[in-house]
Parts: C-alpha cells; structure tokens; sequence
C-alpha cells in the first residue's frame, strides 16, 4: 500500500477459519483540499487458502514469460501486449506507447512545448551555453509535416559568478569556502579580526544544481516517480521543465543536515526561532496552476507549508525553522489537477529566483559579523543571557530591565526591544510575559486585576463545520491565558497520521505548543475509532504582545463591535499575542486577541465565545477573537466598591453595616469591613432636654422683663418730678437743684441715656409721654 506522502509499506491480518471481509478506509482528509489524496493498493496476497483449479491468462498490456507464475509484469513504454501474452512487442517507428498499453498510438507532430531550455555546465575557459532538449519521454515525431524542430543551441557565454560562500576552482566548478573566511561569489576573505562567519546557504545564481538539491517528476496518475529531472537552471534562476503529462508534478529538494544558531537560542528553551529560509518565485499560468512549499523533518513525511494557486507575481516567502534538525524543503509543481494525458499547458512554469537557509550547520558564510570578544586577547565568545554586543568595544553590555533582546541580532543597545504594555522580562530577557497581574489608572481609581485562576490552559470548541462531502469537523482552540513565566502551555495535536501509536512519542503525533492553537476536530462517532481525531495544529500566539484596555496595540486591533454589552465604566482587559507563522494572506504573521470582561453571575472559570459574525473566531483568517467572560475578570474588590449604611439610635446603641456597591464588578480582594457598634443618645433623650432649656429660658426672659419694666417706672417718675419742679428762664432749660442722691433714694438706681433706645425702651418712652401729657392737660 502507497500514500501520496509515504512510500510503499506492507500490511499484514490474521484471517479466522471460514469467510473474512476486509475493507480500507482512509482516515486521511484535509479540509480545504480541492481534490482527494489517493492511496493506492499494489498487491493484496492471500496465503492459507486451498489451491485453485485454473491459472488465468494475462490480461492485456502485461505479460509473462513462465506458465504457471504468480503475477504478470508490465509492458515498458513503447510497446504493447495482448491478453495471455508471453512476450510483449515493440511499437513502430512512428508510434508510441505507456507502460501497461495494449497498442500504440500515433507520435503526433512536435511543437514547441515539447522542449525545454536550460544551461550547459561551465567549461574550462568558465564559459557556459544555452542548450535546448526534448520533454522525456519523447512522445512527438519531428518528422512530420508542420512539426517543430529543436531550436540550435545558443552562444557561448561567460559563466555567472558562484555563489555567495563558494569560490571558483581553476576547473571552473564552484567550492565552498573554508570556515573562518567569506566570499561574494568570487574569491575567499579571512574574517576581520572581531567577528565571525555568518554560515547559511545563499543561492542566487543557478548555472548548475547544487549538490545538496535534486530535482524529481512524481506522476499524477500513478504517482510513481519517473526518475526524470523536473526542474532546470537558467543562469538566474531555476524553472520547472515540461513533465510526462501537464498533472505531473515538478519536484525540487533542498535537504539541511542541521543548524547551529546562537548560544543564546540554543539554551533558550522558548525561543522557537532557530532559524529560517527565505525564497523569491514567481509562477506563470493560463489555468489553475499550483506551487506547494512542503517541510519534512528526519526523512519524515513532507507537511504542505504553503499553496499558491494561479499566476503569482515575483514575491518572497519566509518560513520559520523551530526545529533542529535535519530539514528537506521541496517545492511541488503542477500545471493543472486534471487526469489528462499530454502536454498542453508546458509554458506554465514556476521559478525560483533566490534561495536563502541562514544558521546552517557547515554552511559557507556570505559576510561575517561582530563578535564579542573574550577579556584578553581577540578571540570570539559567546555573550551571557540578555547581554547585547557593543560594536566600538566588542564587550557585553545587559539589557535593561523590562526589555528582550533580538537573539539573532545582538548588537547595539537598539537591540534590546521594550516590553509591550502590562508585560514584564524573564531573568535572561529572551521574552516578555505577563503574570496574570494587571492594574489600571482611571479617572477617580486604580484598577487591580488578578487573572491567577483563569492561568491554566483551558480549551474552546467552535460550532460544527462540515466539508465538501458531509464530513463534520469542530475548531478546536487550548488556550493558555498568561502561560508559566513564558513558557506556553498550550499543546494542539496531530494524530491522524496513524491512529493506533496514538499517545506514544513518535515522529508521527505532532503537537504544536503556544499560548493560544487551534487544531481540526473530527468527533469518535464520524471516523468510527474509540477517541476523537485532531489534525493540522496550527499557532495562533507564539509571543506575548502586551495587556492593555486599549483595542489597538502593536498593529492588532480586537474591536469592540465584535463582543458588544461591554460594562459601562470598567473596560475590558484585552491580552494580545503574535504568531510567527507567516502565509500568504498575513504578511505579518497571525494574531490573537483576547477579551476579558467581568461577569459577576458567571463562575470562575466563566465562558469562552467567539465574534457572532464570525464563528470560526477570525474574519479574515489573519487575527482571531475571544471573549473570556468570568467572575475572575473583574477587579480586586477595594474600599471604592462598599459603602456604610447607619441605623438609627435604638435603646442607645447605633450600628454601622457596610454592603457592596450594586452591581457588584469586583471580586477577591479586601473584605467587607466588620459591623460597628457605638453608644449614642437617642431622640427621646434629646427632645426632653430641648424642652427644659427652653422652659427655663422663657421664665428667665420673663422675670428679666419684669425687673427692668419696674426700674424704668422709678425712673421715668424722677423724671417727671424734676421737670415740674423746674423754674423756667427765658431761652435755656432750668437748672436742675442738685445731681445728689436724695435720702431715702437707692444707690443702685444709675440713669444711663443712650444713643439710641431699644425696641422695648421706645415702647416704654411712648407710654409714658402718653401719661404724661394727659397729667399735664
């Protein structure tokens, strides 16, 4: 049995005495894939069972050579056989056959998209030649009338330089430089004195393959490689080549025995970047053409990177390497799906202009790079974590704090990248995290937020989604809020590969980790095994971006549209994170933001939920949403969310009781405060003293009423008596007899005037004018 990504492998059953039924069912599927991965049964070999009567005749387009053999054989290309054949026969001159024909067909006349160009090696003077050839196999006949001929080869022509890391040999074959020096493609430099090689692989320049690349033809009907070259060179750049037939597809292999990134990375378990590969292509089609990018790690199975389907213009492409070892990077081409033979669409073609592979193990170096430098004499070393390399001196310098450093580009103090907003640096400033601790300054508080409970992964799963064919799938999301100091505990898996090694730790069940992944869900019920089927680990959140109740941070905007109902004056706490995975439709990688909104009626660990517009959490495939609601969003309780509520004075005792705030947006925190009890005096009491100081108040005015009524009386009569007495002289007021005090007069009685008199004392004057005037009439 043959896979489309597996060679061929053997199976053996045990069959029970009696009738057996086999089936085969594939347990393989991809969602998006536009036309099935066949599997393919070569031989089925059945042993126990009694011997059969007759033998059968070959059938047409096999034959064999002994009576009595246990399988037929096929007849090669270009000739044909008929049922129960022993031999085969060749076709004629002017006609061809495929392997397996029962006849042959007439050779049609050839035409210019039966041949292909490409340049010849460099000769001893460095010279090369453009060079045309026939399409393997050579199905066309030149003779015919109005049949192309193949074109003269072109002139001879200096051969371009090497490339960057090799130099040219007297033999005029490229050679790679020895360690410690550098090369443009011309010749080889030492390093200066303070830096080192930057090794890695750079071709540019595509005169011959090099040798750590093969090119192959894989049909698309048999899939049986062809053992044909399926790529070409062409001085500045490299084209796929007319196959067998347009659904063919057009390998091209580049195998990396390994990587040797910096210590720093190295040591650096978080750090998933070891290193990366980046090409420039460009393809050319009149029908729905597609180029596969696929990576393979230890000679296992290539995984589908990236698909560009129809004409693309010349862009670049850069994958990050996140494991180390030995890597194969191929690139698939084929002209068209269809399972029609020939070649109508040989002009559309892939090409690949630059290939570049950086931290490659015994790789050649393009340039060399500052170093630092050990303490005495001018050798390299290696910087401790978080230190970055000064270029003037060549020292270690640390990073500040609350900064990561660029671990691939340590130099200068620009190296060492501020931490985002709510985030802080781990001890070897490699990355930022968050602790699951938040706090926010508003207009009249300081929001305090501990997201300690909602820390552990926890998962998400989408509504049901169903293929092209009725297949039900689910989105599957593990989400790891904050991780554990940075290290993402996140895990999505892949065991579709082969269900029975499900759980063991093989090559075959990929997992990926991160702060947030998503991977395919196929429920035990549809696929007929005891445990559920995940497939395509994807992730979504390699780094943390920062925490922020802002909806933009660092070019991801999570909208508030999205997730409305927000609580009117307490924000929700947004955490951002960023993929490193790049495709085509997100240039800058994928991103993922996740809304924490405070529920007071939800649990601890609340409810996950995703945009209503968009189910599968992303609207545009690049920045996927989440809403987290829960109890454990909302802030630390503080002395801001109760108030006192006072009781009134009963029997003496008053009690001050102190109740939440309504509705209640905090959790944990400080308590409420205790009940107080106080002594106090009650209205009773009081209403009984304001009685008696205004009764006592009133008795006094009226006794001090009394007294100065009857000492004015005194005085208003001495008065009197003295005017009366009194002789008048012309124009002057008489003269009053004596100022002394009379006998039997009170030495207490003092008549003082004033300016002006009282309320009571005009009364009292008017009253006795009164008097006096009628005495006097």
């Amino acid at each position: 049995m043959r896979t489309t990504e597996r060679g061929w492998e053997t199976h053996s059953v045990e069959l029970s005495r009696g009738n057996n039924v086999l089936y085969w069912r594939t347990t393989a599927f991809s969602v998006w894939s536009k036309t099935p991965k066949p599997v393919l049964v070569k031989n089925i070999g059945i042993t126990g069972v009694a011997y059969t009567s007759e033998c059968f005749p070959c059938k047409a387009g096999t034959y064999t050579a002994k009576s009595g053999s246990s399988f037929c054989q096929q007849c090669p290309a270009n000739s044909f056989s008929s049922k129960g054949a022993t031999s085969c026969q060749q076709c004629e001159p002017a006609n061809y056959s495929e392997p397996g024909s029962s006849f042959c067909k007439s050779r049609p006349a050839c035409t210019d998209k039966d041949y292909f160009y490409t340049h010849t090696a460099c000769d001893t003077n460095g010279e090369t030649q453009l060079m045309y050839k026939w399409a393997e196999p050579k199905i066309c006949n030149e003779d015919l009338p109005n049949a192309v001929k193949l074109p003269p080869s072109g002139i001879k022509m200096m051969c371009p330089p090497c490339n960057p890391g090799f130099f040219k040999t007297n033999a005029s074959s490229c050679e790679p430089c020895p360690y410690g020096t550098y090369s443009n493609g011309s010749g080889c430099t030492n390093c200066p004195v303070g830096t080192e090689p930057t090794l890695g692989f750079e071709y540019k320049w595509w005169n011959t393959l090099p040798a750590n690349m093969e090119t192959t033809v894989l049909s698309g009907i048999s899939f049986e490689y062809k053992g044909m070259a399926g790529w070409e060179v062409a001085g500045d750049y490299i084209y796929t080549a007319a196959g067998a037939s347009d659904n063919d597809f057009m390998i091209l292999t580049l195998v990396i025995p390994g990587f040797s990134p910096p210590q720093s990375v190295m040591e650096d378990s978080e750090n998933k970047k070891i290193a990366e590969i980046t090409f420039v292509f460009e393809t050319i089609c009149s029908v729905n053409c597609e180029l596969y990018f696929m990576v393979g790690v230890n000679s296992r199975t290539n995984t589908p990177v990236e698909t560009w389907v129809g004409s693309k213009g010349k862009q670049s492409y850069t994958y990050i390497i996140e494991k180390n070892a030995t890597m194969s990077f191929t690139w698939a081409f084929q002209r068209t799906a269809y399972n029609d033979a020939g070649r109508k669409y040989t002009n559309d073609v892939a090409k690949l202009y630059s290939i570049n592979v950086t931290n490659v193990i015994d790789g050649v170096a393009s340039y060399c790079r500052q170093c630092a430098l050990e303490t005495s004499g001018s050798s390299c070393t290696s910087c401790p974590h978080g230190h970055y390399i000064d270029k003037s001196s060549g020292g270690c310098y640390p990073c500040p704090s609350n900064t990561y450093l660029k671990a691939h580009q340590p130099y200068g103090n620009q190296a060492c990248i501020p931490c985002g907003p709510g985030t802080k640096s781990n001890k070897i400033h490699s990355l930022c995290y968050n602790d699951c601790h938040f706090s926010v300054s508003m207009k009249d508080r300081t929001l305090e937020y501990d997201f300690s409970i909602l820390a552990n992964s926890t998962f998400f799963l989408g509504g049901p989604s169903f293929t092209s064919k009725g297949l039900k799938y689910f989105h599957h999301f593990n989400i790891s809020l904050c991780g554990n100091h940075g290290r993402k505990t996140a895990v999505c898996t892949d065991n579709v590969t082969d269900i029975r090694i499900l759980g063991k730790d093989t090559d075959f069940s990929k997992s990926t980790s991160s702060y947030v992944c998503q991977s395919i869900i196929i429920p035990s019920d549809v696929m007929g095994y005891k445990t559920v089927v995940s497939s395509q680990p994807v992730s979504l959140a390699d780094s943390f971006v920062g925490v922020t109740t802002k909806p933009i941070l660092d070019n991801i905007t999570s909208l508030a549209d999205y997730f409305p109902a927000e609580n009117e004056g307490l924000p929700d706490v947004i955490f951002f994170y960023r993929s490193n995975d790049v495709t085509q439709t997100c240039r800058d990688g994928r991103a993922t933001a996740i809304r924490l909104r405070c529920d007071p009626l939800k649990s601890q660990f609340g409810a996950l939920s995703v945009p209503s517009k968009c189910p599968d959490g992303t609207c545009d495939g690049c920045t996927f949403h989440f809403l987290w609601e829960s109890v454990e969003a909302c802030p630390l309780c503080s002395a801001d969310d109760y108030h006192a509520i006072i009781s009134a004075c009963i029997g003496g005792i008053q009690r001050t009781t102190y109740v939440w705030r309504k509705p209640k947006l905090c959790a944990g925190g400080i308590l409420l405060p205790e009940e107080k009890v106080s002594i106090c005096k009650s209205m009773d009491f009081w209403l009984k003293v304001g009685i008696s100081a205004g009764t006592c108040a009133a008795i006094l005015l009226t006794v001090m009423t009394c007294y100065f009524w009857k000492k004015n009386q005194k005085l208003e009569y001495k008065y009197s008596k003295l005017v009366m007495n009194a002789s008048p002289k012309d124009s002057e007021l008489p003269a009053a007899d004596s100022c002394a005090i009379m006998e039997g007069e009170d030495v207490e009685d003092d008549l003082i005037f004033t300016s002006k008199n009282s309320l009571f004392g005009k009364i009292k004057a008017f009253t006795s004018k009164v008097s006096w005037g009628e005495e006097g009439g």
